[in-house]
């Protein structure tokens, strides 16, 4: 049974422009999968994932499991720790076969939309990330379910929604690495600033009644852990999934709520430890960001203040935002 949950955001990334008019994309830093709104992370973007991944190899308990939102900044950020542990995994393979003693593991990234991005609402589709065939070319070691727990309405989405498809997405996960025979410990995800703030809501129960509230912090490579309250409280909200709402991809507007409002969290309930830590960075907190509307992504970017932790505009446009100048890491120490 899962005990403890580990959240991380990935690091600073290229920019991307948006038209509110037409909702195309466009970038003038090439994305590796072709889709504009799916970035790289820039060199300082790098730097932060390798130092994130130091971390990563030192947290108690170790890693477990690893699930990922499928944008590539994602995955890239969760590269530098991946590889060394698949490392440390062959060196163990190797000296099983010269003790017979098998101790390794097989180091596997598990891509889930449900935990991707959010564009908030808008009158055009939103984007959709690049296909496990497409993610396989760029990243070893990746696995998706042939169906995913959940996958964001193109259509978009309200603040509300956001929380209840992360909610539900997390209801699976735990409940799957629940079931698990090599019985998990501790599992990590990598996502996006928005959906990083609703996974501490969903996990503690606590969704404040102004959803701006600067409750869980998010900033670029921040790390968060969270603790499950009991295995008694798990086992009391399992429940008969037979009787439970399922996402049916055929209405994919309609997210089932689970009933993790008011203080229950997901799977019993979750304990926040540590709260967006950024001490292993170099240079610290960066980029933080909270909701200001369902619509925020819109804002000009040229409006966007250049300064070390703003929180006025959208994870999605303006609180990502990278003047060219920044893309190559001179910005490093600023946003």
């Amino acid at each position: 049974m899962l005990e403890a949950i580990y959240v991380v955001r990935h690091g600073y990334r290229s920019n991307w422009v948006v038209d509110p008019q037409t909702g195309t994309y466009s970038t003038t830093i090439k994305s590796p999968t072709g889709i504009a709104s799916d970035p790289a992370l820039a060199s300082y973007g790098v730097q932060q994932a390798e130092q994130l991944g130091k971390h990563l190899e030192t947290v108690k308990p170790p890693v477990d499991l690893v699930y990922s939102s499928p944008f590539y900044r994602c995955l890239q950020t969760l590269s530098p720790f991946t590889n060394a542990l698949a490392e440390r995994e062959a060196k163990l393979a190797l000296e099983a076969l010269e003790t017979s003693r098998s101790t390794a593991r097989k180091v596997r990234v598990n891509v889930e939309p449900g935990l991707g991005e959010f564009y908030g609402l808008a009158r055009f589709d939103h984007p959709s990330p690049a296909s496990i065939e497409v993610l396989n070319q760029h990243f070893p070691r990746l696995h998706a379910e042939k169906d995913p727990v959940i996958v964001p309405s193109t259509k978009g989405e309200s603040i509300p929604q956001l929380h209840d498809r992360v909610a539900y997405c997390l209801h699976h996960l735990i409940r799957r690495a629940d079931a698990d025979p090599s019985g998990p410990k501790t599992l990590l995800i990598c996502t996006h600033a928005a959906s990083m703030i609703a996974i501490g809501r969903a996990l503690t129960g606590n969704m404040p009644e102004d959803e701006s509230e600067e409750d869980f912090r998010c900033f670029t490579c921040s790390f968060s852990k969270f603790a499950r309250r009991s295995s008694t409280s798990a086992v009391a909200a399992d429940g008969d999934w037979s009787q439970e709402a399922t996402w049916n991809p055929k209405d994919g507007d309609l997210v089932p709520d689970i009933g993790w409002r008011n203080g229950k969290g997901v799977a019993g309930g979750w304990d926040c430890e540590i709260n967006g830590d950024c001490s292993f960075l170099q240079g610290g907190e960066e980029r933080g960001w909270h909701f200001s509307g369902d619509e925020g992504f819109l804002r000009d970017p040229n409006a966007f203040n250049d300064k070390k932790n703003d929180t006025t505009n959208s994870d999605v446009l303006a609180a990502d935002y990278s003047p060219p100048s920044m893309n190559d890491g001179a910005g490093k120490g600023k946003l």
